[in-house]
């Protein structure tokens, strides 16, 4: 689920934080992408008369289509993806995943109702509600990435929360997920829609957590009382309490503390939820389980891909088509040897600034500093008048 309305309040108070581009902006980049979230897209995106992709013996293949042909259109762009799939959920998120598989389990039943009784949309409509990523959907594509030649981990419970170390610790560029609890999670910078479809003509989004903090004037640690007013995945949200009241009461009283203690003094205004563990949930952001980006784990590389290998699970076993197969994996091949050429030495590196760029940056920095001695002086100039200046009237 992740953060509730996170996105509409950051494009209304910081608007500076987000950017919008094509997937070849991202060119020469380093990506760790949340797969799980990225499967349960490719379920429910990709399809034929609103039905899940088959193969020829009724098995699901929408993920296995969406993982090999995105993944291909991001290579293709000169991304070098990541993969790093959830491991076991936090038991403070079992209450979450209970109220999921309820609302799963009622979509299931409409679904059958409605291909009884419904129109084609209500069919279709329920039909994405059901959607469920399993461990073999899971299996498959690790079993799939690996014939690619794509590197991907498990990671010890969220992985958003793995994305976010491996961004903030530089060995990738950013995290990807359509999550905002990645932001919650540390992470420098978010990609938004960059597993979406071409058709889709969605453009990326480049979220900057920096910026999020200053546009608000926040702390980190009143960013994530934010988010889990907003509403997590961890904590049931408050209701009737929605972006601008939270951003209101964070800003008044601080922090969740605060907050916490002014609603249950006002219930009749707020209904807290009877067992409401933010502070645990808080826990969660600040300290999740996660490898840290030195661990051998996390000691990724990206290989020549398994064209045989490839031709035998999708073409052999799954009967996708043998040309296209084929040809995926020729060009998937010729942009891995191209990046281990490391075309001018600069394909996977951060594109390096001019020098003009280079005196612009230097010179705002020292504008900065300059102006921080500026205040100081004069800030220690009126605690010196103020001790100087004689008590009581003449």
């Amino acid at each position: 689920m992740g953060i509730k309305q996170l996105f509409q309040l950051i494009s209304t108070e910081c608007p500076d934080a987000v950017k919008t581009g094509e997937i070849k902006n991202q060119f020469g980049r380093k990506v760790a992408i949340d797969a799980s979230m990225s499967i349960y897209s490719f379920l429910i995106a990709v399809r034929s008369d609103g039905q899940q992709l088959m193969s020829e013996t009724g098995e699901t293949t929408s993920h296995l289509m969406g993982m090999f042909y995105r993944t291909l259109r991001m290579v293709d762009n000169g991304i070098k993806p990541l993969f790093v799939f959830d491991g076991a959920p936090p038991k403070l998120k079992s209450g979450e995943l209970a109220k999921r598989f309820q609302r799963k389990s009622e979509a299931q039943a409409a679904h059958e109702e409605a291909k009884e009784t419904g129109t084609a949309e209500d069919v279709e409509k329920f039909s994405r509600r059901t959607v469920r990523v399993t461990r073999e959907h899971n299996a498959e594509c690790q079993k799939l990435l690996k014939l690619m030649g794509i590197p991907y981990i498990i990671a010890p419970t969220e992985a958003e929360a793995q994305c976010a170390v491996l961004a903030r610790d530089g060995k990738v560029y950013a995290a990807a997920s359509e999550d905002m609890d990645t932001l919650t999670f540390n992470a420098p910078i978010l990609l938004r829609h960059l597993t979406f479809s071409e058709q889709r003509k969605e453009p990326i989004q480049e979220i900057h957590l920096d910026k999020i903090l200053e546009g608000l004037d926040m702390s980190r640690e009143q960013f994530i009382d934010l988010c889990i007013l907003l509403g997590c995945d961890y904590v049931d949200p408050v209701k009737g309490v929605g972006p601008s009241t939270a951003l209101k009461l964070i800003r008044e009283y601080k922090d969740l503390d605060g907050v916490y203690e002014h609603m249950k003094a006002n219930e009749k205004k707020y209904t807290v939820p009877e067992d409401w563990p933010y502070q645990d949930a808080r826990l969660l952001f600040l300290e999740p389980d996660v490898r840290s980006a030195e661990d051998p784990e996390c000691d990724f590389k990206w290989e020549a891909p398994d064209v045989e290998g490839l031709v035998k699970f999708l073409v052999e076993e799954k009967h996708f088509n043998e040309d296209r197969v084929r040809n995926g994996a020729a060009k998937l091949g010729k942009n891995m040897k191209s990046a281990q050429q490391s075309r001018l030495e600069g394909f996977f590196m951060p594109v390096q600034k001019t020098a003009e760029e280079k005196a612009k940056l230097k010179r705002k920095a020292e504008e900065k500093v300059e102006e921080k001695k500026k205040k100081q002086k004069q800030a220690a100039k009126e605690k010196k008048d103020k001790k100087n200046k004689p008590r009581g009237g003449a």
